[in-house]
């Protein structure tokens, strides 16, 4: 494994994370089983992982939960990423709430789930205009000041959205979706990341299931499965985009690798991105994506990508 350090946050971690929205997602996927997450979790610690990815709304959280019992004892070994504002109803519905009350007992209640004193990095999950940044960002600021959060994220913004939120320089990381089929971050999102020392940190990294090149050309997501509102699952986007996936894993065998090894790589290979953060629901999965960390894709490579995504 290999590591870097986040520029403002100032947080070491490996260069290669763990997303753990499967991981007691029990309300985004339809067939969870929090055994085999807790393992998911244990291997990623086995094969040099330090970098964990949750959300409060994962599971309501149930996720944060089981992060928490798997890393109790290893606390002062990993960096925890926690996210708040989404307030589900007693109709079952979410609310997007950024008021400052509610985001300070959101961190406590993640604190206590998480069973930790402190969480590394923070991220306002998604954010509400009717809450002005000065308020929210204000708020997630005071509780980094009182020592509660290390340092402050943002997720899901525009780069509009994300100048607004960081007026006052509070900004540390951002996560937006970014992959080899989702490329639209990398036109203004990512080069003010760059140019403001925001680490930028890519969430889908493998298209949410896409590019692990598993899927057959007529798959179909589960009933309940939360990816059914992506884009990228829309028939004919996905007819499209599998055709791509298919040329993508003849490149990637002439190297010796899986078009996941690929996708993960492709990342690591742009300037401005730090970390990759990939999903899964079991412990093989973590292991096929570890190598990653160890591919070099010179230029012509990367041309070659460019060619097959522009097609």
């Amino acid at each position: 494994m290999k590591y870097i350090k986040l520029q403002k946050a100032g947080l070491n971690i490996s260069k290669l994370g763990l997303g753990t929205n499967a991981v007691g997602g029990h309300n985004l996927y339809a067939d969870v089983n929090e055994g085999e997450g807790k393992q998911l979790i244990e291997e990623a610690i086995q094969q040099g992982i330090t970098f964990f990815d949750t959300a409060d709304s994962y599971g309501f959280g149930r996720s944060e939960e089981l992060v928490g019992e798997v890393l109790k004892g290893k606390r002062h070994e990993v960096v925890l990423a926690t996210k708040g504002g989404i307030q589900p109803l007693l109709n079952g519905e979410v609310y997007i709430n950024n008021e400052p009350s509610y985001l300070r007992n959101a961190v406590e209640n993640s604190l206590r789930r998480l069973q930790t004193d402190y969480i590394d990095l923070y991220y306002l999950h998604f954010t509400n205009p009717e809450t002005s940044y000065i308020d929210s960002i204000g708020e997630l600021n005071r509780l980094k000041e009182e020592g509660k959060i290390r340092s402050i994220g943002i997720s899901n913004v525009n780069v509009e959205r994300l100048k607004e939120a960081n007026q006052h320089g509070h900004i540390d990381v951002v996560q937006s979706p970014y992959n080899m089929l989702d490329r639209n971050a990398g036109e203004e999102l990512l080069p003010y990341c760059i140019e403001t020392s925001i680490s930028f940190i890519p969430y889908g990294p493998l298209a949410f299931g896409i590019l692990g090149g598993k899927y057959t050309e007529d798959f179909k997501l589960n009933e309940g499965d939360w990816r059914q509102s992506v884009n990228l699952f829309e028939e004919n986007t996905y007819k499209s985009n599998f055709k791509k996936v298919e040329m993508l894993k003849g490149l990637a065998k002439e190297m010796n690798l899986e078009v996941s090894h690929l996708a993960l790589a492709w990342l690591l290979n742009k300037k401005g991105i730090d970390t990759v953060i990939p999903g899964g629901k079991r412990a093989e999965q973590i292991r096929e994506s570890v190598r990653a960390v160890e591919v070099s894709l010179n230029e012509k490579v990367m041309k070659e990508i460019e060619s097959i995504l522009e097609a």
